[in-house]
């Protein structure tokens, strides 16, 4: 994580843009106080593959992507 001040991020963005794409999380102050913060994106499918891994320690977590043979009615 970097900490630069509103001038830097100014004077130099595409150089900042280009660390957050790459993972970098960067603060960003004005008068010695965090005003923004630049993350880098998430990839949300990768995101969610692990949200399930780190659950699968505390239940079962079956195949969420299928459908089901099931019929469900919602309005029981």
């Amino acid at each position: 994580m970097r900490e630069i001040n509103v001038t830097e991020l100014r004077n130099h963005l595409p150089q900042y843009l280009s660390n957050a794409q790459n993972g970098m999380e960067i603060l960003v102050t004005s008068h010695g106080r965090v005003i923004a913060r630049i993350l880098p994106p998430i990839d949300t499918q990768s995101d969610a593959i692990n949200k399930l891994k780190k659950l699968q320690k505390h239940c079962t977590v079956g195949d969420v992507l299928s459908p089901v043979d099931e019929k469900w009615d919602a309005d029981k």
